[in-house]
């Protein structure tokens, strides 16, 4: 298990390399959360975004096993895959993902569910 003062570390570099690229997304750059030419666009290939879905992607066991371990758990590396996820019809597109997310960050709700469950 990594000590935890390096995870710390990590999930700190990965929450400031996540913020500046969803800026970025923010603003109209698209290839956050998927690569660009998977989108439809001739926009070029973002480096700084591939490494962070790599970043995440390594982190999140690591993390899981940490929470498991009772050790405080950052939920923003599971959020930000889950919207790693979003394709199809009813995707709002990445700059709006990316409002939204910088947003529930903002207001410390990221964690909490992003849609009230549908009642029957």
């Amino acid at each position: 298990m990594m000590e935890s003062d390096q995870l710390s570390t990590l999930t700190a570099a990965f929450r400031d390399q996540l913020l500046a690229c969803l800026e970025e997304c923010a603003h109209g750059r698209r290839g956050l959360f998927s690569e660009a030419g998977h989108l439809g666009g001739d926009e070029p290939d973002w480096p700084e975004a591939a490494r962070l879905r790599e970043l995440a992607a390594a982190l999140q066991p690591i993390l899981l096993q940490a929470a498991a371990e009772d050790e405080t758990h950052d939920p923003l590396v599971d959020e930000f895959l889950d919207l790693c996820s979003i394709h199809g019809e009813f995707d709002p597109g990445e700059p709006r993902l990316a409002r939204e997310f910088l947003r529930r960050i903002d207001r410390g709700e990221v964690g909490s569910p992003t849609r009230q469950p549908t009642k029957w």
